[in-house]
C-alpha cells in the first residue's frame, strides 16, 4: 500500500504567494493614511529642493549669496519693497531685509544644511549607538560596565548646554562636520540604551544559544542571530531622532553657535528676522514655517512606521 501524503505536506508543497516585505507592508499602509501621506509628500519636496539645489535657484536667477539691492528700500533701513516681504515675479518667497538676498534660494540651500547635518549625526549616532549597545549586551561583564557608565555620563549632562559651551569655544572651521560631531556625541547613548537591553534578552534566546553550540563565532551570532532582531528597533529611532537633530542644527544656528554666516540655515534666518518681524513679518514666517513643517512632518512618519512595526512584531 503506497502511502499519500498528507494535507500539512500539500500544504507546503503548494506554491504560495509570499508576503510582502516588512518594507514594502509599512510604505502602503503609509500611502492608505492621507496625514502621513502629506507627511511623505512634504518630506520628498523638501528632500528633491535640498538635492537639486543648484538647479532650482538656476530656474529662479537668483544664488543663495546673490545682493538685490533694487529689492530693499535704502531709504527706509533696507525694507524690502512691495507687500509680503518683496514676494514677486522675480522673488518667489520675497527677499532678506538689509541685503536683498534671496529668500527662496535660501530656503533651498538651508533645507540642503539641515537634511546633510541631521542625516549625518543619525548616521554616525546609529553607528556608534548599534556597535557600543550590542557589545555592553552580549559580552556584558567589564564591557558592559565600561560603556554602561559612559552612557550615564553623557546622559546625565544637560546636552543642550554643553553642545553650546563646546561649539563657542572651537574654532570656527568646518562648521557642519563640528556640528555633526557634537550632536551624535551626546545623541549616541539613548540609542545605545535601548539596543544594550533588546541584546541582553535576545543573547538568552534559544536560537541564539543554538548557533553557539554549533560553534559559530561571536561576530557570527552577533551579525547573523541578534542585529537581524534588533531592525524594527533601530529603524524607529532612528527615524525619531532625525526630526531632533534637525531642530537641535536649527536652535544652535539661532543662537549663533551652529552654521556660521554666509552659509544658509533655516535657524540662523530666523535669528536674523527677529528684529525684523514688526516690518517684515514673512521673513520670520517663511523659514519658520519649513522647519515647523519638516519637524512635524518626520514626527509624524516616525510615530507611524513605530505603530507599524509594533503591529508587525505583535501579529
Amino acid at each position: 500500500m503506497t502511502a499519500t501524503p498528507t494535507l500539512v505536506e500539500v500544504e507546503e508543497a503548494a506554491p504560495s504567494s509570499a508576503p510582502p516585505t516588512s518594507g514594502k507592508r509599512v510604505l502602503t499602509r503609509i500611502t492608505r493614511d492621507k496625514g502621513a501621506l502629506a507627511c511623505l509628500v512634504f518630506l520628498a519636496i523638501v528632500v528633491l529642493m535640498a538635492v537639486a539645489a543648484p538647479l532650482i535657484t538656476r530656474l529662479s536667477g537668483w544664488g543663495p549669496y546673490q545682493f538685490d539691492s533694487a529689492a530693499i528700500n535704502s531709504d527706509l533701513g533696507g525694507v524690502p519693497h512691495g507687500a509680503l516681504g518683496g514676494i514677486s515675479g522675480s522673488h518667489w518667497f520675497g527677499v532678506e531685509p538689509q541685503n536683498g538676498r534671496d529668500l527662496f534660494a535660501r530656503i533651498v540651500y538651508g533645507a540642503r544644511v539641515s537634511i546633510t547635518i541631521s542625516l549625518s549625526a543619525t548616521v554616525l549616532t546609529g553607528v556608534l549607538g548599534v556597535v557600543l549597545g550590542m557589545l555592553a549586551g552580549f559580552y556584558r561583564g567589564w564591557v558592559d560596565q565600561v560603556i554602561s557608565r559612559l552612557m550615564d555620563f553623557l546622559m546625565a549632562f544637560p546636552a543642550l548646554i554643553f553642545m553650546i559651551a563646546i561649539l563657542s569655544s572651537l574654532p570656527s572651521g568646518n562648521r557642519p562636520v563640528l556640528l555633526v560631531v557634537v550632536i551624535s556625541a551626546f545623541g549616541w547613548p539613548y540609542l545605545a540604551r535601548v539596543i544594550r537591553g533588546q541584546t541582553m534578552t535576545l543573547a538568552n534566546r534559544e536560537f541564539v544559544e543554538a548557533a553557539r553550540a554549533s560553534g559559530a563565532k561571536d561576530s557570527q551570532v552577533v551579525f547573523r542571530e541578534i542585529l537581524p532582531n534588533l531592525r524594527g528597533s533601530i529603524v524607529v529611532m532612528t527615524t525619531l531622532a532625525i526630526p531632533g537633530y534637525i531642530g537641535t542644527e536649527a536652535g544652535l544656528s539661532f543662537l549663533g553657535v551652529g552654521v556660521s554666516p554666509p552659509t544658509a540655515s533655516w535657524g540662523q534666518m530666523i535669528s536674523s528676522s527677529v528684529s525684523w518681524y514688526s516690518v517684515d513679518p514673512m521673513f520670520f514666517a517663511i523659514p519658520g514655517l519649513f522647519l515647523f513643517l519638516t519637524v512635524l512632518s518626520l514626527t509624524v512618519l516616525g510615530d507611524k512606521i513605530r505603530t507599524l512595526i509594533d503591529q508587525g512584531e505583535a501579529a
